[in-house]
C-alpha cells in the first residue's frame, strides 16, 4: 500500500488506516523502530499482571480484605493435582 508523507507540525507522518491498526492491535502507544531500512510498527507488549503486587500491597495497607469470602479455601488440601 502506498501512502502519503505528511507535514504534521514540526515533523512528518504517515496516517495508517483504522482496519490496519485494528488487525494489529494497535491502540494508543506502539513501539517504533528501525532496522535494515525499514520501519517497524509493533504493539507495545505489556504484562497483563504489572502491577498487581503493589497494588495488592497498597489495597492490604489500608486495611482492605485480600480474601473473598464466596471464594473459599476449605477442602482445597483434599484436592488432588
Amino acid at each position: 500500500m502506498e501512502v502519503a508523507i505528511r507535514k504534521m507540525g514540526n515533523s512528518q507522518g504517515v496516517l495508517i488506516p483504522e482496519p490496519i491498526l485494528a488487525q494489529l492491535g494497535l491502540e494508543g502507544t506502539a513501539d517504533l523502530q528501525v532496522r535494515d531500512g525499514v520501519i517497524e510498527i509493533r504493539a507495545v507488549k505489556r504484562n497483563p499482571r504489572e502491577g498487581w503486587a503493589e497494588d495488592a500491597r497498597r489495597l492490604a495497607a489500608g486495611g482492605d480484605v485480600l480474601v473473598w469470602p464466596e471464594l473459599a479455601n476449605e477442602g482445597d488440601e483434599a484436592l488432588v493435582w
